[in-house]
């Protein structure tokens, strides 16, 4: 397992801090931001107007501007983020003509050494380091390691970073854990963050991939959670920018943290888990074999469905049925979608306490005694195996009440963010547009096993917790009141179909990369893999 720190030597008394009575605030939509360098633009998502910064390489010219008073940039880490992160800066930054190094920083004796290294880090050239050295001569240390890490060795970090340097973050975990235990970050630094809504490889594959087309990459969110210096807007807008962001909206870091995690334990990785399997189970009972069980379910899903509401919307989905399979369709929809909302409304209320971040520290202090193992040797997945060996792209069906099932929980995982005042910008991305652009094109290629087995540590804690929670609920309760005959409700099917996140979807759909992802072209970065 590769981590850029070991999880397992946490402190204790890391985890007796927390106070699981602690509640976030409840997130509410922002008034909009001005920036020096860029141009804000005004977008109109469903009954709502938010401002963005639409990115692309004829932006390049601006980023020396955006990185005023940057000399030295240390990216820490080398998980998924990290690596991408820190090629996108590197070329974006070479290309725009700017005088800004971008070194990482790991800890001692890394194994990760030798894969910077392939990258074209060096330490002749003094940009690749020991993590600590690196942080101290950097003006903008953006913080990758894993959130774990970041909870262990966050007053060495601080302590390190010299006067007047900025603290870039990719994930609001930090601010969480601070909150957790009444702490804050010093107040004479700024403190950003820039999040894409997709996994690390992603963020560089788009970006290689689209060079020619002005640019693609994965959209990103941006906060400003303390601005001392009055740059920190466009200094996070430079860096959405030069990793190749199709657009960036605004969020805080607390908004960021509840959406996100709340986001990977539902439809991005745990729903889309448990929906699988018990769709998988329900259909070998119904007499298919498990090779057509297997695509009835996740190639549907992965090879089908998603690239529909990639391009087109959700609704697309619905609409493109013929009247027989839309009513299969509401049947599924009809009786998902309360059993997934239940479970979805109490992954948030645990992200937004500060519990399901005292799981992922308590989680990582067990796994030197209890490491964690993989899911791929499940018949599930193992059949899976076989029918992507064997896959044909143009004949994956779109089955309608598998289209339903899915539905109904991303449309649920919608509602709950918007009932807690997340802006749709946010909601979309960290339910939609990251599932349909980033993730699944990844489990279609690897499948859903691969990506639970080898996501970040704070992901794969979740995915394996919330997975089993949707797979029995949709099996207890969904299946058997399709099966029991239970009636359409009507009321959902039409707070479905006249749903104003539709065309605010729609929308985001334009602001789209300009390339779809392919994961099978060369690429400089790698996915991580658990031996």
């Amino acid at each position: 397992m590769k981590f850029s720190l070991a999880i397992g030597a946490l402190l204790a008394s890391s985890v007796a801090a927390f106070a699981p009575s602690s509640i976030a605030p409840r997130s509410t939509a922002l008034a909009g931001f001005t920036s020096n360098v860029f141009e804000p633009v005004e977008v109109k998502l469903a009954d709502t107007t938010e401002t963005i910064v639409k990115g692309g390489r004829d932006l390049f010219p601006l980023l020396p501007k955006a990185f005023e008073g940057i000399k030295n940039i240390g990216v820490i880490g080398w998980g998924s983020q990290a690596p991408a992160q820190a090629q996108n800066l590197r070329d974006s930054l070479n290309e725009a003509g700017a005088d800004i190094k971008v070194s990482i920083g790991l800890r001692e004796g890394s194994s990760s050494f030798a894969e910077a290294e392939a990258c074209g880090f060096s330490k002749d050239e003094g940009t690749l380091g020991e993590m600590f050295s690196v942080i101290k001569e950097s003006d903008l240390v953006i913080l990758l390691i894993s959130d774990a890490a970041q909870a262990k060795l966050y007053k060495d970090v601080f302590a390190a970073m010299k006067p007047g340097a900025t603290l870039g973050l990719s994930h609001g975990f930090l601010l969480g854990y601070l909150d957790s235990i009444g702490e804050t970050f010093p107040e004479n630094m700024d403190v950003i963050a820039v999040c894409p809504k997709g996994m690390g490889p992603s963020v560089r594959r788009l970006y290689e991939q689209g060079k020619e087309v002005n640019g693609a990459g994965i959209n990103a969110s941006f906060g400003v959670h303390q601005d001392v210096s009055g740059k920190a807007t466009d200094l996070a807008l430079g860096w959405g920018v030069a990793l190749g962001s199709p657009f960036m909206f605004e969020t805080t870091l607390r908004s960021e943290y509840c959406s996100d995690i709340y986001g990977e334990r539902g439809i991005l990785l745990g729903a889309v888990h448990g929906i699988v399997e018990s769709l998988f189970r329900r259909y070998t009972r119904q007499g298919m074999t498990p090779e057509q069980a297997f695509t009835e379910s996740c190639e549907s899903i992965t090879g089908n469905i998603v690239k529909i509401i990639s391009t087109k919307g959700i609704k697309a989905v619905y609409d493109g049925l013929s009247d027989d399979d839309k009513q299969i369709f509401r049947q599924a929809y009809s009786a998902s979608y309360m059993p997934a909302k239940e479970i979805l409304q109490e992954i948030y209320d645990e992200v937004s306490s500060g519990n399901e971040i005292r799981t992922v520290i308590m989680h990582g202090e067990r796994t030197n005694k209890f490491p964690v193992g993989k899911i791929d040797g499940t018949f599930t997945w193992q059949v899976g195996e076989k029918v992507r060996a064997a896959r044909d792209d143009d004949k994956i069906p779109l089955n309608p009440f598998t289209a339903g099932v899915y539905v109904a929980t991303m449309m649920a995982q919608c509602d709950v963010l918007l009932e807690a005042g997340h802006p749709y910008s946010e909601v979309i991305n960290e339910s939609v547009i990251e599932a349909v652009d980033s993730l699944c094109p990844y489990m279609h290629y690897r499948g859903v096993a691969f990506m639970v087995d080898n996501c970040s540590f704070t992901a794969k804690t979740g995915s394996r917790k919330w997975a089993p929670r949707f797979d029995y609920i949709l099996d207890q309760l969904a299946y058997t009141a399709v099966d029991n005959g239970k009636p359409v409700n009507e009321q959902l099917i039409a707070d479905f179909e006249n749903h104003p996140i539709h065309g605010a979807v729609v929308e985001c759909c334009k602001l789209r990369p300009s390339v779809d992802i392919s994961c099978e072209v060369q690429s400089s970065t790698k996915e991580i893999v658990i031996e």
